[in-house]
């Protein structure tokens, strides 16, 4: 009785395991169900995208002609100002200090000016009577020669005179001007949106001048200033539109035009970039100095074309090869010969032709996919544009795998034998 008990649950065992190995590996004969897509027709537009920031059309550096310090400040952050008007005021005292200096050597310089010209109206007349006296064998040649020195002489030190009137003349208008920059004005009307110094603080002039304020000259007119690489450039142009959005406004799309592409390249990294400018109107004022945009450039676009999911150019059929390595290689051969013994594909597939035609595949009710080859055009990251093909507008493409036929929820079909869980194994109650 015990020895007939054994052979009973062993042969239910057997049952469980060959029932359960069906039920497992039944689902992997079963077709691949594909995830198909129409062809319609729509906008696909291609852009370009980069970061830039914000800045004034016009910005200006109001600085420092002279050293000193810093006596007054009339205008700040955000003040309006106008051409010509009064923003700063170096301590003036040390420049007035030189021009009464400078008028002072003038003067003296005048006065060496006078002694030289009466001193050269006496030594002309020394010559001359020289001279006379030569003339009438009452003196030596000597004293001629004497006369004639003294007298250029006396020339070539009037000369010195109105040089040294120039020089201190120069001096004095040099000190004149130094003491009319201690009072610095706004070049141009603007808003003022930066201020560097305080009352108090000293500034150097030595080498450059000091920046003290910086003025946007119209804040109602901005630019993005923005680098996009060497690839995408070719199709960026002036007068194209673009969109930017800023992390102020991430709900507010803002709209420009390119006003300069410029050919000055900036290499970081052996990544070589080029500066495009994008010009933005400003009139509620929205935008300020320095916000990063997110610019979309567009460089191409086409209304009312065949359109296909990308998804589709990137979907190449999945062989679900069981067996052997020699069944792996007879399968892999057929799908060779579906393909029409071709090497091509999707660009990049490993294992392919680059330089292949881009393929769809048309879904069949035989569970065999067919490919068609496909000429396409610009993209927009989600559709490409269709130029060329046999596909029409209404057709199904496959854009991805679905779940096969059959398959049953949380099995594990595609695992080998051995994996997942097991069928249970009750032990057989004794007695019978």
């Amino acid at each position: 009785m015990r020895r007939t008990t054994w052979i009973v649950g062993v042969l239910i065992l057997a049952g469980l395991g060959t029932g359960g190995y069906v039920y497992l590996n039944g689902d992997q004969k079963a077709p691949a169900r594909y995830k198909t897509a129409k062809i319609e027709r729509g906008t696909v537009t291609q852009t370009v995208t980069a970061t830039g920031t914000i800045n004034p059309v016009i910005t200006v550096q109001v600085g420092s002609q002279v050293s000193g310090l810093i006596k007054a400040l009339y205008a700040d952050f955000n003040s309006v100002v106008k051409a010509g008007q009064v923003v700063a005021q170096v301590d003036p005292a040390p420049f007035k200090t030189a021009v009464t200096q400078m008028e002072a050597n003038l003067q003296n310089a005048l006065g060496n000016l006078a002694r030289a010209r009466a001193d050269l109206a006496l030594q002309k007349l020394n010559f001359d009577r020289a001279k006379v006296l030569f003339a009438q064998h009452l003196n030596a040649q000597q004293d001629v020669d004497n006369a004639r020195t003294a007298y250029e002489t006396s020339q070539a030190n009037l000369l010195i005179a109105e040089a040294g009137v120039k020089q201190a003349q120069a001096q004095l208008d040099t000190a004149k001007v130094n003491l009319e920059y201690t009072t610095i004005h706004s070049p141009v009307n603007g808003i003022v949106i930066s201020r560097n110094v305080d009352v108090g603080q000293t500034v150097a002039a030595s080498f450059q001048a000091p920046v003290l304020f910086t003025i946007a000259k119209d804040l109602t007119k901005m630019q993005v200033e923005t680098n996009v690489s060497e690839s995408d450039i070719g199709g960026i142009t002036e007068g194209k539109p673009a969109t930017f959005v800023v992390d102020a406004f991430p709900n507010q799309v803002f709209r420009g035009k390119i006003t300069q592409v410029r050919n000055a390249p900036i290499t970081v990294q052996n990544v070589v970039t080029y500066n495009v400018v994008i010009g933005v109107d400003n009139t509620d004022l929205r935008l300020r100095p320095g916000m990063t945009a997110n610019v979309s450039i567009i460089v191409a676009s086409r209304e009312n074309v065949l359109r296909i999911l990308n998804p589709a150019l990137r979907f190449k059929p999945t062989l679900l090869v069981k067996g052997d390595d020699k069944a792996d290689s007879s399968q892999a051969s057929a799908a060779d010969k579906r393909d029409g013994g071709r090497k091509g594909g999707l660009p990049g597939a490993g294992g392919r032709d680059a330089k292949a035609k881009p393929t769809v595949w048309l879904p069949d009710p035989s569970g065999e996919p067919t490919a068609v080859e496909v000429k396409t055009g610009i993209t927009d990251g989600t559709y490409t544009e269709l130029v060329e093909g046999s596909l029409k507008e209404g057709d199904e493409i496959i854009v991805g795998l679905g779940k096969p036929r059959g398959a049953h929820s949380g099995s594990f079909g595609s695992l080998p034998p051995g994996f997942g869980p097991q069928p249970s194994q009750r032990p057989v109650p004794k007695g019978r």
